[in-house]
């Protein structure tokens, strides 16, 4: 499958101008975006951003406000039954029933898609085989780590073999080993040619994309592939600067000239600068006027961290001048 093919045939998700209001709040405002067949398409921002609520919408779930929209060829408006047919859909719950078991709620699941009765024992080994529960079948959910939970789940969306498949913060609360494993999982699929429309609040997830947006207050504020995102999105430099008490400095480094915002970045200090060498010869001079003895500054490329918090910092600024 050809991810870069613009081409109408070649569009699984497709919005314009897509709108939800709840009373006086606009949960999305208006938002545009197109998610090509067989690609991993990120859905990115902070909690409250609107990304769950684009996502019910698409899966025809709730209806918009205004706008229009189409999954898999289908109206998100006039033929929501259809999308529902269609897609897989995995929430950060996971979506799975803690009384039953293993067995039982795939079984339950089979009923919801409407597995034909020839192809559900099938079904049913292709779901235990993907989650790696061979033997557990009569396992009760309730007693199944993250990780496991986490397959299991996937494995029930993925049931009735959809073309499209929403995963909303799918590895919110699984350690990190089990987070990469389910991104090898997620590319698999990619690979095998159905599309992935993941929202995720981790930014070094979003790497594994092959194009992005980023919403926040319910508005597309940034959108393209990774390198573009640090490329020709992030139009400043970024410093990393590696001192102890990490902390204890950032205020201080953030009110240095031509240091526009700084953020902790694991035990650094990554700072976002107008200039490189000026903001570099600057920094140094205050850390050896502060008599730091053991420090490093030097210029990096941005993570995509560091572009959403600048691509928020930005958008907070021209909405505050504007008010």
């Amino acid at each position: 499958m050809n991810t870069n093919d613009n081409s109408p045939d070649n569009i699984a998700v497709g919005v314009k101008d897509l709108e939800k209001k709840f009373g006086d709040f606009t949960a999305v405002n208006k938002i545009s975006f197109d998610v090509r067949r067989g690609e991993i398409f990120g859905f990115l921002g902070p909690n409250g951003a609107g990304k769950s609520t684009t996502i019910r919408m698409l899966c025809g779930i709730i209806s918009p406000t205004s706008g229009s929209g189409q999954v898999g060829g289908y109206d998100i408006i006039k033929e929501q039954p259809k999308i529902k047919e269609h897609i897989g859909y995995m929430s950060q719950k996971f979506s799975l029933y803690n009384d039953l078991s293993v067995e039982e709620n795939i079984n339950f699941y089979s009923g919801i898609y409407k597995i034909p009765k020839a192809d559900k024992k099938e079904r049913f080994n292709m779901a235990i085989r993907s989650a790696g529960l061979e033997g557990m079948e009569s396992a009760l959910t309730s007693t199944l780590a993250g990780g496991w939970k986490q397959r299991l789940a996937l494995g029930c969306a993925l049931l009735h073999k959809p073309g499209i498949i929403f995963l909303d913060e799918p590895t919110s609360g699984v350690d990190p080993i089990t987070r990469a494993n389910f991104w090898g999982v997620i590319k698999e699929l990619a690979a095998g040619g159905v599309t992935v429309f993941v929202t995720t609040h981790y930014m070094d997830e979003a790497e594994n994309c092959n194009r992005m947006v980023l919403i926040y207050h319910g508005t597309i504020i940034a959108s393209g592939t990774p390198e573009e995102m640090k490329t020709t999105v992030m139009k400043n430099e970024v410093l990393e600067i590696t001192l102890s008490d990490s902390k204890d400095w950032l205020e201080k480094i953030s009110g240095i000239e031509g240091v526009k915002e700084a953020a902790l970045f694991g035990s650094d200090i990554h700072a976002v600068v107008y200039d490189s060498a000026k903001a570099i010869s600057a920094i140094k001079e205050f850390l050896q006027r502060e008599k730091v003895e053991d420090f490093d500054v030097r210029k990096i490329l941005p993570s995509l961290e560091d572009v959403f918090v600048s691509s928020i910092e930005e958008y907070d600024k021209r909405e505050l001048q504007k008010n």
